[in-house]
């Protein structure tokens, strides 16, 4: 097949453009990535050489080979791993054949290092080469075929394709090095780079230095040495080159088992978000290995989904080598590590959130909506789990737990209330929240889709019920006021004296509202704000009908109960004017614009604009006219 000119996707366009510009300055990561890349194709080829031995007849030991040409500026990476065919070459390297593409580049802020964050983080660090090298040549031949590839590129937009030449398989990476990476020439400084982030790597990497040959890593899993010979560097270096990550890890759990089942465990937690941590996909990022030998990347079962932020391995030594994904599925060994990894993953998370507030805090920042799904899907661990889950309250700034929430709840208070909504800026500007308020009663403010589902399923902690703050059945009454005293209960009783007029202005508001409104109520939860919706008890939360709509999953929403602030002077002014002549037009059109005023006060949108318009300037020339 003739050599063929292909361009690359836009994406990748957008990633190249942003490397050969970039100022960053830790450009020897490239190095890391390339080896990265070469350990796990020889990891594949390894996993499939068991069921397949052929594919690795005549050269069975694997490594990664390093070699520089000074006079060419030319540094070459080369391994004898999987290797690529033709489609395999157009489909890594040309485009990003990867879910979350949008998301990528919906976060590129134009700022050098944080958008080469981002590369890394999603996964396409290949392109980091082009930070050291004008023209990349890819040579690659697959395992158990013939034919061999040639990929061309300078990174300008375009790529080559065509048939080459190779003795045997794996991949061929060589770098025309640009003027300022002469260094990458040196081997002193390759041997140094090689150290620093890639010695943990378990197939030996041997560089080449004239007639030399060195093996320059210590070629040894990370995972199988004792924790104490391990340094937080080399830890670092390795979740990057597992989790292909450019973040430092926020913890990292190292354990080894033995007894009944025996394997090894090395997980991460990363301390940035990934992007395509809310996929529907829902995958996490934790290795299977028998005996040091690379299974999957792809074990369902052996992380929960609300646990998908982990990154890492687990390496076990009682599966058979040839375990396909079917025996997989339901295997009594991997229960007993998925349940032991779980225990161990939610204890250490514990520590961190007894000890270091500040650190999980931003743990939670990250991963707290993925946390809360397991109390939703995991009726197993919801007891710890509860203990972990933290929120924005109405109390201050700090992040709260449920055991702190109920060891400071009112005198009188029974129930756990909470608020959901999209944004915690807008809750805190609830109207349902200033009777809580005025009485000192905390209330959690959540914001996560999730919070919908777990809060019912859980229903109670510590024998205190949750209760939604959006609801009729929030009964304030028998919780004390924040400075409770003689002159407030005076000013209190005052306050909430009923206006003359007040029960007929209800039932009229009412009568005119019909079937827009499930009830008109006067409220115990205003201070401020005249009116305000809530759910009936029972209904559906407010907050997830509109979640329900949004999703096209529900067509029409449940009629809320309108509730009326006595105190308020818009309520003692229209409850005035009840039975005056010429006012019962003006009243009709107040009950519509209180309903109005409530939907926007939640943030619905208004089923009327135009009538709401027509009149709030009715209204308005009313006023203004007698004025």
């Amino acid at each position: 097949m003739a050599e063929e000119t292909l361009t690359f996707e836009t994406e990748v366009g957008k990633i190249l453009h942003i490397v050969a510009n970039s100022l960053y300055s830790d450009r020897q990561i490239f190095l890391r990535e390339l080896i990265s890349n070469a350990s796990d194709a020889c990891d594949r080829l390894r996993y499939l050489a068991i069921t397949r031995p052929d594919l690795t007849a005549g050269d069975p030991e694997f490594r990664v080979e390093i070699s520089v040409d000074a006079r060419k500026k030319l540094l070459v990476i080369e391994d004898n791993g999987i290797g690529m065919n033709r489609e395999a070459l157009v489909e890594d390297l040309g485009t990003i054949a990867r879910s979350g593409s949008t998301a990528f580049f919906e976060q590129l802020s134009g700022e050098d290092r944080k958008d080469m964050a981002l590369i890394g983080q999603f996964g396409v660090g290949f392109y980091s080469c082009f930070m050291v090298a004008d023209r990349v040549e890819v040579l690659s031949r697959r395992a158990g075929e013939d034919a061999a590839w040639r990929w061309t590129s300078d990174g300008q937009g375009q790529f080559t394709v065509g048939e080459a030449e190779k003795a045997g398989r794996g991949t061929r990476i060589a770098l025309h090095l640009k003027k300022n990476a002469a260094e990458f020439l040196e081997p002193m400084r390759l041997r140094r780079v090689v150290g620093t982030y890639s010695d943990h790597i378990s197939l030996p990497i041997v560089l080449h230095d004239g007639e030399k040959k060195e093996t320059v890593n210590r070629a040894s899993a990370l995972w199988t040495r004792p924790r104490s010979e391990i340094a937080d560097e080399q830890y670092k270096e390795f979740y990057r080159h597992v989790g292909h990550a450019f973040d430092e890890p926020w913890l990292t759990v190292h354990w080894r088992a033995e007894g009944k089942i025996e394997y090894t465990g090395l997980l991460f937690v990363p301390s940035m978000r990934p992007l395509d941590i809310f996929s529907s996909e829902r995958r996490h990022k934790v290795k299977l290995y028998v005996r040091r030998v690379f299974i999957t990347d792809d074990c369902e079962d052996m992380v929960p989904p609300w646990l998908r932020f982990l990154t890492g391995l687990i390496d076990s030594e009682d599966l058979p080598l040839n375990v396909s994904r079917e025996l997989l599925q339901h295997n009594p060994t991997l229960t007993r590590i998925r349940s032991a990894l779980v225990r161990r993953v939610l204890g250490e998370l514990g520590k961190k959130a007894d000890k270091a507030a500040d650190e999980y805090a931003a743990f939670w920042d990250n991963f707290g909506a993925v946390l809360k799904e397991g109390l939703y899907e995991d009726p197993e661990h919801r007891e710890d789990l509860l203990k972990l889950v933290r929120f924005r309250s109405t109390a201050g700034e700090d992040l709260v737990g449920l055991d702190a929430y109920v060891e400071r709840m009112k005198e009188g208070q029974d129930a756990i209330y909470y608020i959901t909504g999209d944004e915690i800026e807008a809750l805190q500007r609830s109207p349902q929240l200033e009777g809580f308020r005025a009485r000192g009663v905390e209330v959690l403010m959540m914001t996560d889709p999730v919070d919908e589902f777990w809060l019912p399923a859980i229903g109670s902690y510590r024998e205190k019920p949750f209760k939604s703050a959006t609801r009729a059945g929030a009964d304030l009454g028998g919780i004390r006021s924040a400075d409770a005293g003689d002159k407030d209960a005076e000013k209190k009783d005052a306050e909430m004296e009923r206006p003359k007029g007040l029960d007929a202005l209800i039932a009229m508001v009412r009568l005119e509202l019909g079937e827009a409104v499930k009830d008109v109520r006067v409220s115990e939860r205003l201070t401020d704000s005249a009116v305000c919706l809530v759910a009936e008890e029972g209904d559906m939360d407010i907050h997830l009908e509109r979640l329900l709509r949004q999703h096209k999953q529900l067509d029409h929403g449940v009629a809320r109960v309108l509730e009326v602030n006595p105190a308020h002077p818009l309520i003692a002014a229209l409850a005035g004017i009840v039975g005056a002549d010429g006012a019962g037009a003006k009243l009709c059109d107040a009950a519509w614009l209180l309903l109005d005023q409530a939907r926007i006060l939640e943030g619905e949108a208004l089923p009327d604009p135009a009538a709401f318009s027509r009149r709030l300037a009715d209204l308005m020339t009313r006023s203004f006219a007698s004025g």
